[in-house]
């Protein structure tokens, strides 16, 4: 059941998922399928390449233990690091005349980043299932409400995080319910 959790935990991976959910959400927010997909390929350069770049540069120079940065002590600088690349390709695309859905989902990333550097510096709220419930609230709002099948991947994103002991059940949990609600609030503000 190890070996099954490690799997989980890294398909379900906060880069993988932004990076998904960037690319789907841009493919759907302009006629131009093209078009929409090279603005989500945009925002996941700079919501998830650059940021986890940052991060497996620190592992490789020691400075961070793992690739998911368990160590809560060592989540601050990498997150900061993210809000200020989202940051920079927020106003990049905003320049550029990105599509809304696109922007939107900027935003709420950033805005997830800020909580998420807020609560982390003070307790180690599971980034991985706040992710994963951000990106299920999305999908839904994105798609339709024929998504809400996906919504028991959450179950397994917060069992595998438990699973490996990188999480408590309460971290697990409140991150869900604070990426749900963050992406909730945010993308549905953001669009209008």
């Amino acid at each position: 059941m190890t070996r099954l959790a490690r799997i989980v935990t890294e398909v379900t991976a906060p880069a993988v998922l932004v990076t998904v959910l960037f690319v789907a959400v841009g493919w759907h927010s302009t006629e131009d399928r093209l078009a929409g997909l090279g603005w989500g390929l945009l925002a996941a350069v700079f919501a998830s390449a650059i940021p986890f770049a940052f991060i497996v540069g620190g592992v490789r120079r020691g400075r961070l233990t793992d690739h998911h940065v368990g160590v809560r002590q060592q989540r601050r600088t990498p997150l900061l690091f993210g809000l200020v690349s989202v940051a920079i390709g927020l106003v990049l695309m905003v320049v550029l005349g990105a599509p809304r859905p696109v922007l939107a989902l900027v935003v709420t990333g950033a805005i997830g980043l800020v909580v998420g550097v807020t609560v982390g510096h003070r307790w180690k709220l599971s980034i991985h299932t706040a992710v994963a419930a951000a990106a299920a609230v999305i999908v839904v709002l994105v798609f339709g409400p024929v998504l809400f099948v996906a919504w028991p991947v959450l179950g397994l994103v917060g069992w595998s995080r438990i699973r490996l002991g990188a999480h408590t059940i309460a971290q697990v949990v409140a991150g869900g319910v604070v990426g749900g609600l963050v992406a909730g609030v945010v993308f549905v503000a953001a669009l209008r």
